[in-house]
């Protein structure tokens, strides 16, 4: 090559460019097709804009790899961004990044945006597409910047030029008329965009701050094919039909009271039922694992909360003490502290280890407003809390007596997929966590042995670990393919030299024990919003609020049906037996609208017979059964805890 061009290659082709050119001429000249979005070279991703500086090695990038997804999703904000500065002049611009599955902008504008303005903006965003304008990128100072966007009466970007630290590059992007302060990256043109749809509108404050200003935040999607578009938005529709808000409404599970207050749940009789039935079977499980179950108090003082560190790193997220007798009281953020002082309470022997302490403690935590959702996120909920007391040689056994736990409760609930990550210590900055090397090694390396004996993949996650120790954080997937915040194992140097908490040893001297937080549920309201979309509401049997409607052809057949409801009731089923004067169908709708696994169907024949007609809320009709048969399967399908129905239609 010469001194004025590069060779590029690209597996077992390579290519000669001159000084100059760009990924985009790499495209051309390796044929490939217009899916391809960016350029990886190396371990970076390149626009397919910016210049080529050298010889290298390059792979094509399309919307299958995030970096190239995120680049198209952002190019679509901008797009977006553009329309709306078509159709209403006035509106000022703020961030517009590209999120997971999409993208948003935030626009400060005298009048909110309504439903019909999104199909207007969404039209213009169509001509935008249409036009095909080079987005390009510019590096330009901090002088010229300023001078931008203060002559374009953007004072939100110049704002966030005031935020850029000094000597930081600034870079522009322009696409026609449009010009916006980004970092990137984007793809080449506005015409690459092929299939977005705009989703919804919301109001988000500046930065998050809610003493700043409310902005309006636009919601939108993009994908490079219409059928990956539209199966998208099919998704999305499944994900609003399953929305725990609407269904826990449509079944009267729960609800949260705006005049009691946002982010505290009421459970209603039924939510409670369901709620009731998991507490249960988690107390069975965790005793039969070595748990002790224990209670601790509400609130405690001010100065509890200072030794275990909370008041200092965590008190922006706490509620205002209070003043009783002259004293500071706090509510409880955590149970760490209580279960500490349970094990300080008396003289501890390495034959009392390792200790287990189980505990459903509500909690109470201070979450914006904006943040709150549904009973996913709230301000006062009860966590399923352990801590495990033990010595540095059972570490790595009880960490595996919780992954076993761990395993068994998600399988029982219909998880079967989940992804773990191993948070661990920054190499290049040990100053900031608790502890000696030794400690931290023993930790990372119990936690790691753990996963590696159970056989589950994981990653590695430097930097992520708390301060006070590293930890197993895992992600469960659910039926629709979303990843929620599942269990964690983290181990904590630092409460027990807080609290100064030993166990004399075998050599008779006091030794520092380990302690282990965990969450295998997490918060219940969480886990049973979650349960709720997972399952769609159809809860299955043994988790059901009503196991069993029993339904009479007509009021002949009264006595009889509540002769069947009476018998299945001794045999422990949760049972409704609507006598009431409509038609049977009705009765049938209501019952499935509510989602009741079995209906019990009773007319002239099996009132001879002494049959019931099993009829189930996803398989229609099974057939006839002898109430005893029917009994005996409905019953093993509550006892093992079954997902999918033991009563099926005779062969």
């Amino acid at each position: 090559m010469s001194e004025k061009g590069y060779e590029v290659r690209w597996e077992d082709k390579s290519c000669a460019l001159e000084s100059g050119s760009t990924f985009l001429d790499v495209k051309k000249a390796f044929g490939w097709k217009n899916d391809v979005l960016m350029v990886g070279e190396g371990d970076e991703a390149r626009e397919l804009r910016a210049k080529v500086t050298g010889n290298c090695s390059v792979v094509p990038l399309t919307f299958d790899d995030e970096r190239a997804r995120w680049a198209l999703r952002h190019t679509a904000a901008h797009i977006l961004a553009q329309a709306v500065k078509r159709l209403r002049p006035e509106a000022k611009l703020a961030i517009g990044p590209a999120i997971e599955d999409g993208f948003y902008y935030d626009f400060d504008v005298p009048t909110p945006f309504t439903p019909e303005d999104l199909e207007k903006i969404e039209a213009e965003m169509k001509k935008i597409v249409s036009e095909n304008l080079p987005v390009v990128r510019e590096e330009i100072d901090r002088e010229t910047a300023v001078k931008l966007f203060r002559d374009m009466d953007e004072p939100y970007k110049q704002e966030l030029l005031e935020e850029l630290p000094e000597g930081e590059p600034i870079s522009i992007y322009r696409q026609g008329e449009f010009v916006d302060l980004c970092a990137g990256p984007h793809v080449a043109s506005t015409g690459m965009v092929k299939a977005f749809k705009l989703l919804s509108v919301a109001g988000a404050y500046w930065h998050g701050d809610e003493r700043l200003p409310m902005l309006q935040r636009i919601y939108g999607t993009a994908f490079v094919k219409q059928e990956d578009l539209q199966a998208h938005l099919d998704r999305l529709e499944e994900i609003k039909k399953r929305d725990h808000r609407r269904l826990a409404k449509e079944l009267d599970l729960f609800s949260i009271q705006e005049e009691g207050g946002p982010g505290l749940v009421y459970w209603h009789p039924k939510g409670g039922l369901i709620r009731e039935l998991i507490e249960d079977f988690w107390r069975e499980e965790h005793r039969r694992r070595g748990y002790d179950i224990v209670y601790s108090p509400h609130i405690a003082k001010l100065e509890l909360w200072k030794t275990s560190g909370h008041w200092n790193w965590y008190k922006d997220n706490m509620y205002a003490p209070m003043a009783i007798e002259e004293v500071e009281y706090q509510l409880k953020p955590m149970n760490c502290p209580f279960h500490i002082l349970m094990f300080k309470n008396a003289t501890r022997s390495y034959r009392d280890l390792p200790m287990r302490m189980g505990e459903l403690g509500t909690v109470y935590r201070f979450e914006r407003s904006g943040v709150l959702h549904g009973a996913l996120r709230v301000r006062g909920f009860t966590q399923d809390d352990a801590h495990l007391f033990c010595t540095p040689e059972q570490l790595e056994d009880e960490i595996v007596g919780v992954l076993d736990l761990t395993e068994y409760m998600m399988r029982v609930f219909g998880y079967s997929e989940y992804y773990c990550m191993l948070s661990v210590r920054d190499p290049e900055d040990k100053s900031k966590y608790a502890g000696d090397d030794a400690t931290w090694e023993l930790a990372e390396n119990a936690l790691a042995a753990a996963l590696n004996r159970k056989n589950l993949e994981y990653k590695i996650d430097p930097g992520e670990a708390k301060f006070y120790g590293p930890a197993i954080d895992i992600k469960i997937k659910d039926a629709l393919g979303r990843l929620w915040q599942g269990p964690t194992i983290q181990v904590d140097f630092n409460l027990p030299e807080r609290f100064d908490i030993s166990y004399i040893g075998e050599d008779g001297a006091k030794h520092r024990p380990v302690m282990i937080h965990r969450t295998v549920l997490g918060s219940m309201e969480r886990f049973v919003a979650g349960l709720v979309e997972h399952y769609a509401g159809a809860f299955p049997l043994w988790l059901s609020p009503t196991q069993v409607a029993v339904i009479p052809v007509s009021e002949k057949q009264a006595e009889y049906a509540s002769k069947v409801a009476g018998a299945l009731r001794e045999k422990g089923f949760r049972v409704d037996c609507d006598l009431g004067a409509e038609k049977m169908g009705y009765k049938i709708r209501q019952a499935q609208l509510q989602k009741v696994p079995y209906m019990l169907i009773v007319g002239a024949r099996e009132v001879e017979n002494g049959t019931v007609s099993v009829r189930h809320r996803s398989l229609g009709d099974l057939g006839s059964f002898a109430l005893e048969e029917f009994m005996d399967k409905a019953a093993e399908e509550a006892h093992t805890k079954a997902l999918e129905p033991l009563v099926r239609r005779p062969e």
